[in-house]
């Protein structure tokens, strides 16, 4: 999350090291089978995913005193109006018994516990249900689903949860498995090092700390920035108390002080006390190390985090100027570095450029790269400086701001009017 590590199994490891008083060392992959391999030979000594524990599995590994525990769920889109439908309704048009599954496609990650449980339960209800095994992570499958590629896909609860907040207009409500445990696994013959784990994960179970990793990252929604119906009521030409500032401010960098508002809208929708999951806090949602550079503390006035933010959106404009001469476009590539990070958006120019396409456009070309930083075939690649991304969030960051700044600019005047292309242009052309 721009620029820093984290992610639930992430943070449970860097507690285990901290009470080991050892170094971490992250290897990243999603190859479950080169896992595995790498684990019996030795070169790693411990597999930390969303790694469901089963039979066929503790023939190969010893697994670890569970962290959680899970279900499988089905993932399925709500149907078309469905803001608009009652709970009946919705529900009346959701599958909800496993038995509609029969004659249904999906999809599920190759070699995974999903498409075992597809094949019995398609057993189990004498039916026909149409499993694609395919090499992409279940979280991608998700997302797929989302986007409207896939209709069904298969995924851990907590995992379909969550995404759900990215993506409301998915369901993850179906659930085709029993509850699961979710552990890690260590080499067969570690017998020290498992109880050394497993001493420490019954302690820490049952501790605050890890009840506020899981909310953290599987009951926390204030990281899904949304465009929904929480628009200010805007009859007095205002959009927020801190308007003039914004005007005062945009005139150092050229922008449209509409298009700021979006921007802070979409950090922390105007709260100057608000304070994200992973340690953003104020108007512009600095990250911690960002604003001591900046000379910002949450005590400081609004004032000082709008100009702070703005500082540091000069500061992204003065990296791109020299590459991308267009300043509509710029602003996109701005808008997606303050979101995710300037490193993992050099990576993706990196890569657009490396396979043939335009790293100085951001639709159709360096947005799509972002987006393929989560698939291990390309945040490993040699030019990537910066790994793993999960670029979907900006994909919809850089649309929903602009976004906004079109219903802004309908109904709110501005002194400065600043040019940009039509909304139809950001949307033409994409297969999303």
């Amino acid at each position: 999350y721009r620029g820093q590590p984290m992610g639930f199994q992430y943070q449970m490891l860097q507690e285990l090291a901290n009470h080991l008083d050892v170094e971490l060392e992250v290897r990243v992959s999603n190859d479950l089978e080169q896992n595995f391999r790498e684990l019996a030979e030795g070169h790693v000594d411990l597999i930390a995913m969303n790694l469901t524990v089963t039979g066929d599995r503790k023939s190969r590994v010893a697994f670890t005193e569970p962290l959680l525990q899970t279900r499988q769920v089905l993932v399925q889109r709500k149907p078309k109006n469905w803001e608009v439908m009652n709970g009946k309704q919705l529900e009346s048009q959701m599958i909800r018994n496993q038995l509609d599954l029969s004659g249904k496609t999906v999809y599920v990650q190759a070699g995974s516990v999903y498409a075992d449980r597809l094949r019995s339960l398609s057993n189990e209800i004498g039916g026909d249900i149409r499993i694609r095994e395919v090499q992409v992570e279940s979280e991608q499958l998700v997302q797929r689903v989302a986007t409207g590629e896939i209709d069904f896909a298969i995924c851990d609860e907590n995992v379909g949860l969550v995404n759900t907040t990215y993506f409301p207009q998915l369901d993850a409500g179906t659930a085709v498995s029993f509850p699961q445990h979710v552990a890690w696994a260590v080499h067969p013959g570690a017998d020290s090092l498992k109880s050394v784990i497993d001493r420490w994960l019954i302690s820490f179970r049952t501790s605050s700390r890890y009840a506020l990793l899981y909310d953290k990252y599987f009951h926390d929604h204030h990281s899904a920035s949304r465009i929904n119906s929480e628009y200010y009521v805007l009859s007095s030409g205002k959009i927020s108390g801190y308007d003039e500032i914004m005007k005062q401010e945009c005139e150092r960098i050229g922008w449209d002080w509409r298009l700021l508002a979006s921007m802070i809208f979409q950090e922390s929708r105007f709260n100057p006390e608000a304070e994200s999951w992973a340690g953003a806090f104020g108007l512009m949602q600095l990250m911690p190390g960002t604003a001591r550079n900046y000379g910002i503390t949450k005590e400081s006035p609004a004032s000082d985090h709008i100009s702070a933010g703005v500082n540091f959106i000069k500061w992204l404009d003065d990296r791109f100027m020299d590459v991308i001469d267009d300043p509509e476009e710029r602003i996109k590539f701005i808008l997606a570095s303050y979101n995710i990070g300037y490193g993992h958006i050099e990576d993706a120019r990196r890569l657009a450029d490396k396979y043939g396409a335009n790293p100085d456009v951001w639709l159709g070309s360096v947005e799509e790269w972002l987006m393929k930083k989560s698939d291990p075939v390309y945040y490993t690649d040699q030019v990537v400086k910066y790994g793993y991304a999960r670029g979907i969030e900006t994909f919809h960051y850089v649309r929903e701001v602009i976004e906004r700044y079109e219903h802004y600019k309908n109904i709110v005047n501005s002194d400065v009017i600043a040019s940009w292309k039509p909304l139809e242009e950001i949307h033409s052309g994409s297969s999303r």
